[in-house]
């Protein structure tokens, strides 16, 4: 007795079938810490900057930018250990920068590094022109990069420039617009960590617009 064929509907399989895997929790995201933490040292610094906090409180904020700082670099170990390179270094460029501002603010308050009274504007435009040069890299960075990112390095590179001014022709006017540059910056970053968080919890991320740059 011939054996039958398989018809075309049943085709003959070498193999069994593969299981599709059932989908597991989302891959852990530093994001969740990166961006409270980012939020918190931008309206901090911003709130200074625009002149809620007067000169002779400004330690005030200390603590809170400190602790920023900390979360920023827990957020850069948790992405270099998870192979997220490029969050990893923003992360860790921003815990630099909370962490030298509250090292300067200190410094100068307590005179720890023996800066005359008439260097401190110089100092700080020391500071803002250093820092001036990591974000404008960032900037540049973020062509291949969603373009929220190019928007929000943009803006902290356009705080730092106003704050540049502020103190090269003493102008309370560019100082509060520096700051107000910064809490636009903040509202970039919660509307990243509300996508995160959608993420992470089995949402949709947040759309965040195509790079500049494709190839």
């Amino acid at each position: 007795m011939a054996t039958p064929s398989p018809s075309p509907a049943q085709p003959v399989r070498l193999v069994p079938p593969t299981e599709v895997p059932a989908a597991g929790p989302p891959a852990s995201d530093p994001a969740m810490v990166a961006f409270p933490s980012f939020v918190v040292g931008a309206v901090t610094l911003g709130m200074v900057l625009i002149g809620i906090v007067p000169a002779t409180a400004v330690g005030a904020s200390m603590p809170i930018i400190i602790a920023a700082a900390v979360g920023m670099f827990v957020a850069t170990i948790w992405a270099a250990r998870t192979g997220q390179n490029a969050s990893a270094g923003i992360s860790s460029i921003v815990g630099g920068f909370l962490l030298s501002y509250a090292l300067l603010v200190l410094g100068l308050i307590h005179n720890w590094y023996g800066i005359a009274p008439a260097a401190v504007a110089d100092t700080q435009k020391v500071f803002a022109i250093s820092w001036i040069v990591i974000v404008t890299m960032l900037v540049l960075a973020a062509l291949r990069m969603p373009t929220i990112f190019l928007l929000l390095f943009t803006l902290v590179d356009v705080s730092l420039v106003l704050n540049l001014l502020g103190i090269i022709q003493d102008s309370a006017n560019l100082t509060k617009a520096a700051g107000w540059a910064l809490m636009a910056v903040s509202a970039l970053v919660v509307y990243l960590f509300l996508g995160a968080a959608s993420h992470v919890n089995g949402g949709k991320e947040y759309p965040l617009g195509r790079p500049i740059l494709h190839t």
